[in-house]
């Protein structure tokens, strides 16, 4: 049974799990009813949000992301932090992705009471799991979380998704004599805010030492997300929990100087109005699809576009004269 609104942000607010979790599972649901309901909630937990240090984590595959995480967020929960895991995967509308699995293998994490780990399902479409990934980060934000770390779980465009809604986005990289500069998006490597080297261990040390090197080198290649900050390549080793400390202390650096010169501010601001833009294009092409006329044409303009019977913009153009001419 649904409650109201109050209900469930007081429950939020109170620190109350379960009422966390359903307003959650609310935010991901598709039924109208539970969008408008979750909606007034987070309209209503705005004023609590903000305060959180939102950290975004992607990497290559095998680089040790999900130990990492574990011992980074059980790191600063013992030092009586609140954190909080969200997933951002496109991969799959019925499994919910990798991130099931994820919480079977943080499960130190997964356990701790200060911590708090949701697999966000994708239903088809990365702007889904956006949508409902940027909403749940704010309710954990009004619940106290201070922590907010949201990971790609997905490849592709998951990680400019999370780039654009984190104040600081960290590249999990291993040694591996340079190849995984040729696997990971130029891109990527310029939205990064830190590059970090994992399994710098054992016999690995060297090899991480080196890969730290040549990531420096191809950083000074690139133009720098910002003139205030100079993103820095480090190491660590999950597994042993070394250099995990030394990374917290620059993402607060990061933190400190962007809050200081006001670009961590104007940054936020261009997040919410990039979000902002997204939600109108999103929510038009919805009207649109589902508009009577659009209903009616549109099986037969795919049909001729997939036939070569007509083109792409043609059918386009003609789906939006209807349009044009009912508002006429």
């Amino acid at each position: 049974m649904l409650k109201t609104p109050q209900e469930y942000v007081d429950g939020v607010l109170a620190g109350d799990r379960l009422l966390l979790a359903r307003t959650i599972t609310l935010i991901e649901s598709a039924l109208p009813a539970h969008q408008e309901l979750a909606r007034n909630i987070v309209e209503m937990l705005l004023p609590h949000t903000g305060k959180a240090n939102r950290i975004g984590i992607t990497g290559v595959p095998g680089a040790g992301k999900s130990t990492f995480i574990e011992s980074f967020g059980s790191m600063l929960t013992e030092q009586g932090h609140r954190v909080a895991v969200l997933a951002v995967d496109p991969s799959s509308s019925r499994s919910g992705g990798s991130i099931l699995g994820d919480k079977t293998r943080m499960a130190r994490l997964a356990v701790d009471r200060q911590a708090f780990i949701r697999p966000s399902p994708s239903g088809g479409s990365l702007g889904g799991v956006a949508r409902r990934t940027r909403e749940s980060m704010l309710v954990c934000e009004a619940a106290g979380f201070d922590v907010i770390i949201i990971e790609t779980v997905g490849v592709g465009q998951s990680e400019t998704t999370v780039a654009s809604m984190v104040d600081f986005f960290l590249v999990l990289m291993i040694a591996g004599g340079g190849d995984e500069l040729q696997g990971i998006k130029k891109g990527v490597l310029e939205m990064a805010d830190a590059i970090v080297i994992n399994k710098a261990d054992g016999d690995n040390r060297l090899r991480a030492e080196l890969a730290r090197k040549e990531y420096s080198n191809a950083l000074h290649m690139l133009m720098p997300a910002s003139a205030n900050w100079t993103p820095p390549v480090l190491t660590c080793s999950a597994l042993e929990e070394s250099g995990i400390e030394e990374i917290w202390q620059r993402i607060g650096e990061h933190h400190r100087i962007m809050s200081e010169c006001g670009e961590m501010a104007e940054k936020r601001a261009t997040q919410a109005l990039d979000w902002l833009s997204f939600l109108l294009d999103d929510g038009l092409r919805r009207w649109f699809q589902t508009t009577a006329e659009v209903v009616a044409h549109l099986p037969r303009l795919q049909e001729e576009v997939a036939a070569g019977k007509t083109t792409p913009t043609a059918a386009a153009a003609t789906l939006l004269a209807t349009l044009h001419g009912r508002d006429g």
